[in-house]
């Protein structure tokens, strides 16, 4: 008898330690979703790039970080890089899963995007192994008005890859990849700015938080395009994360049917041009929100991103949202 009911408590304790594993109510910063099976992961900013699993895209489990040693080239290109990385972006293309990542000086755009490529997302798979292909595209203070971070791999409509990225500087930049998606295949000095918040090329907007001169307040960031009908649909970030309660976060949108623009907003502005209609800001239980993607899972398009929590002292949470879809552009339901 005492067997059995030590059975039972092991059993339950099993249960118990189990369930302690899974939280609903995760701080994240910059979180992309990708679906695997019956599993959902999350990859979002952290050390080595944070990454969570689930079978209901409500309890999370927290899996070791992609990196257990900061990669050796982003050590040498990032002067005091400690492997703590951005903004990554997953995809599946041919057998295989592509995370690009970013690393980078924090408020300069001596950054880097570098990419790992895996077979599978089930890490106890015994062929889970990331293999990291490093350095994709460079940015370089003084050589490049533009910074590479926050990649986001697009595909036009004959299957041609490309990464939108970027963040301050000039603004958002799209470059077409090599068809193994490993390197680009464009000259990197003449990158097309598909959106930024200056009205005009020639205007000067002020410096602001101790922002270097060049990247100046062109605060937009966080791209990414999603295909939807006749469609590329462009999401950006404006404004300030990761302030807390000072967190001003917000995201924008526009549309064309090329892949290469121009996206324009609800009012026909052009994003390369100042343009962008509000998609979702923050309210008084969220300070800000932005940085997404956009998935589709069993039919239905959901949007993830983070925003910084009004109720528990603007820590930046998880946000996973259906998005539907009126008069041809997206909705948040929340």
């Amino acid at each position: 008898m005492k067997r059995f009911c030590l059975a039972i408590a092991i059993i339950f304790l099993g249960i118990n330690l189990n369930a302690q594993e899974l939280k609903t109510d995760i701080s994240v910063h910059d979180p992309v979703i990708i679906q695997q099976d019956s599993n959902y992961y999350v990859f979002c900013t952290g050390r080595g790039i944070a990454m969570w699993s689930s079978t209901d895209r409500v309890h999370w489990k927290a899996e070791k970080p992609v990196f257990a040693n900061a990669p050796q080239w982003a050590v040498d290109t990032i002067p005091g890089f400690k492997n703590h990385i951005w903004a990554p972006d997953i995809s599946y293309y041919k057998g295989q899963y592509y995370l690009f990542y970013s690393v980078s000086a924090f408020g300069k755009n001596t950054s880097a995007i570098g990419l790992a490529i895996n077979t599978t997302l089930h890490t106890d798979d015994p062929n889970y192994k990331w293999v990291d292909h490093g350095r994709i595209i460079q940015s370089i203070p003084g050589k490049t008005n533009w910074n590479a971070i926050d990649p986001n791999l697009i595909t036009d409509k004959d299957g041609t890859p490309y990464l939108v990225f970027g963040s301050f500087w000039d603004g958002l930049k799209l470059i077409k990849l090599n068809k193994d998606r490993l390197s680009v295949a464009e000259d990197i000095r003449n990158i097309p700015t598909v959106a930024t918040r200056r009205k005009k090329s020639s205007e000067k907007l002020a410096a602001v938080d101790g922002n270097p001169v060049d990247a100046g307040g062109n605060a937009i960031e966080a791209p990414f395009i999603f295909k939807h009908d006749k469609y590329f649909y462009l999401f950006a970030s404006i404004d300030y994360c990761c302030k807390g309660p000072q967190s001003t976060y917000k995201m924008i949108i526009g549309r064309s049917k090329s892949l290469r623009g121009p996206y324009l907003d609800k009012t026909g502005s052009a994003m390369n041009k100042g343009g962008g209609t509000i998609l979702l800001a923050g309210d008084k239980d969220w300070y800000g929100v932005g940085h997404n993607g956009v998935s589709t899972f069993d039919g239905t398009d959901y949007i993830i991103f983070h925003g910084y929590d009004a109720a528990d002292k603007g820590i930046s949470k998880l946000q996973l949202k259906k998005l539907s879809w009126a008069d041809g552009w997206p909705v948040v339901v929340k």
